[in-house]
């Protein structure tokens, strides 16, 4: 864990270096805004990971409904905010964050289960003996 946390720091750290070493403006301006659109774009994604497991198991209880709500609202305000300032490196990862924010409520309103006992079924199952 320690490692993980190392490793961004370092990443982060070649980012901010390496942006600051780029003399010209606008070359600066898009490498960083090509850099933050993609980091943007996958953090909307990161909950569709689960999509298979969701899909498989037809139940939504492994997709958190309120962070794809949020997920949704708030790539929905950026987008706008974006649009109405004609900001490329807002509207653009904004957008796809508003798509895939609809796909994620889309899927939870198909596979929600009504009123129904929720499986109790772990995500992870541990197979290691405990003597208690």
């Amino acid at each position: 864990m320690i490692g993980l946390l190392l490793a961004v720091f370092v990443l982060f750290a070649a980012i901010i270096i390496g942006s600051l070493l780029i003399v010209d403006f606008e070359i600066r301006h898009l490498t960083i805004g090509f850099l933050s659109c993609a980091t943007l774009i996958s953090m909307f994604a990161s909950p569709l990971f689960v999509i298979n497991l969701v899909i498989q198991t037809r139940s939504v209880e492994f997709m958190p409904f309120h962070l794809s709500l949020c997920t949704f609202l708030m790539s929905t305000s950026f987008l706008l905010y974006g649009i109405f300032n004609f900001d490329p490196f807002i509207y653009a990862p904004n957008g796809i964050g508003t798509i895939l924010g609809v796909v994620q409520l889309l899927l939870f309103s198909y596979f929600k289960k009504p009123s129904r006992e929720d499986s109790t079924e772990p995500l992870i199952v541990s197979y290691s003996s405990t003597n208690a």
